[in-house]
């Protein structure tokens, strides 16, 4: 793998809109850059600007004020023609295509090289040809491009980026409206054209866990806290993406890097033994309002006469010493019958 440079710097970025010669700021004075060989995300809630910073470093919306640079020269700078070779773009709109092959639209890709309606060359063609095998979405190429599913049309549309040789991709929300096998294809197949093509890959995605999982970097954004920007470790070990995302309904664990319901247990039990079942079953325990006493709780149970004690084994759940529960559903009953 090549070194890693910044592609993308960004100093005293504000992005919002004009509106009647009034200016109206959506996020405010982001200093940060983007590397080749990383795929970073944008986490935020709704409207905390996520896609107006994407369509201001992509230069479809003017900046209120502050720098863009890439390849450090000033966005501004490129005429639109030599931009289209710098920055290719994937959005979630659906398009209506009726009469276009798979291989017809990841060609268009080329457009910059050979103009819109340019006869593509034979090295446009093996460009076309890279870019599908690269997507590994040969079955596709002679479909029509309305009959392709969300997944599909998303991985076609990274082709077309791809086939347009960009050293930078954005994309705004690709894994939406996407399955959960989907999504994590999608994600795994940018992070390997970040690194495999050298490529600075930044895009925005609601699917918190999903991205904490794969992303190299993370750009923290909403309009309280601004832009915190650091990989997923660091973000959840210095507290920042509890600060983000912590709510009176959920919370993050920074030890499972996962995102947890808050809940409001009225009973407690102790639960002994743990042969890899044990999250699940004080999941399931949670999830009816039934917490696990820790030994560092003992004094919970002193003030519960009629706190109980589940034991995990091999064939099942025993509870207070009685007979095997063979499942979950058969624990929570009993628990409830008893408490």
């Amino acid at each position: 793998m090549s070194a890693k440079k910044n592609t993308i710097q960004v100093e005293d970025l504000v992005t919002g809109y004009t509106d009647r010669n009034r200016r109206i700021p959506v996020t405010d004075s982001v200093t940060a850059s983007l590397r080749s060989g990383e795929l970073t995300c944008l986490l935020g809630p709704n409207g905390a600007g996520k896609s107006t910073l994407l369509k201001t470093l992509s230069a479809f919306l003017p900046p209120l004020s502050g720098k863009i640079l890439i390849n450090g020269r000033d966005l501004d700078g490129y005429p639109a023609e030599e931009l289209a070779k710098v920055i290719g773009v994937v959005l979630t709109e659906r398009l209506s295509l009726a009469n276009m092959s798979v291989e017809e639209l990841i060609g268009l890709g080329r457009s910059p090289y050979t103009g819109f309606w340019g006869a593509l060359t034979e090295s446009d063609r093996h460009i076309v040809d890279e870019a599908i095998a690269l997507v590994k979405i040969e079955n596709l190429r002679h479909r029509a491009v309305n009959t392709l599913s969300d997944g599909e049309r998303q991985k076609v549309m990274i082709a077309k980026a791809l086939a347009q040789e960009t050293p930078v991709i954005f994309l705004d929300e690709p894994t939406a409206f996407l399955d959960y096998p989907s999504k994590v294809e999608i994600m795994q197949l940018l992070q390997s054209l970040s690194r495999l093509k050298d490529k600075t890959v930044f895009l925005s995605t609601h699917d918190l866990e999903l991205a904490l999982q794969i992303a190299d970097r993370v750009w923290l954004i909403d309009k309280p806290h601004g832009v915190v920007i650091g990989t997923p470790e660091d973000l959840a070990f210095n507290g920042e993406l509890g600060r983000y995302f912590d709510s009176d309904g959920v919370r993050f664990d920074p030890v499972t890097g996962l995102f947890c319901i808050n809940r409001r247990p009225d009973r407690h039990i102790r639960l002994i033994g743990d042969n890899g079942r044990r999250t699940l079953v004080a999941r399931a325990l949670a999830r009816n309002g039934i917490a696990i006493i820790e030994p560092t709780d003992e004094s919970i149970a002193d003030n519960d006469n009629d706190t109980c004690t589940v034991e995990i084994t091999a064939d099942g759940y025993r509870l207070n010493n009685d007979s095997i529960l063979p499942t979950v559903e058969a624990l929570i009953d009993a628990v409830d019958d008893m408490m």
